[in-house]
């Protein structure tokens, strides 16, 4: 059961690797990262679980930043 969600946040992984513009990359890896931390509780592994969870926050401060240019252009 583990290895399967290792597995399904591999993929999510690998099309964020595949896809095209910012926004869309860094989401699918947002994801593929929130798997990976369940996948390293699963495996009590730390390392995962650290690095994972820096990862989100750098994908939520990055998409974050990248939503504030549309935001701003609507007001106008």
């Amino acid at each position: 059961m583990s290895d399967t969600i290792g597995f399904i946040g591999l993929l999510f992984n690998l099309y964020s690797m595949y896809s095209r513009g910012e926004y869309r990359m860094r989401f699918f890896s947002l994801i593929a990262n929130v798997i990976y931390i369940g996948y390293g509780f699963l495996m009590a592994a730390a390392p995962i679980i650290i690095g994972s969870s820096i990862a989100v926050l750098f994908h939520l401060f990055r998409l974050h930043t990248l939503q504030k240019p549309k935001d701003e252009a609507t007001k106008n």
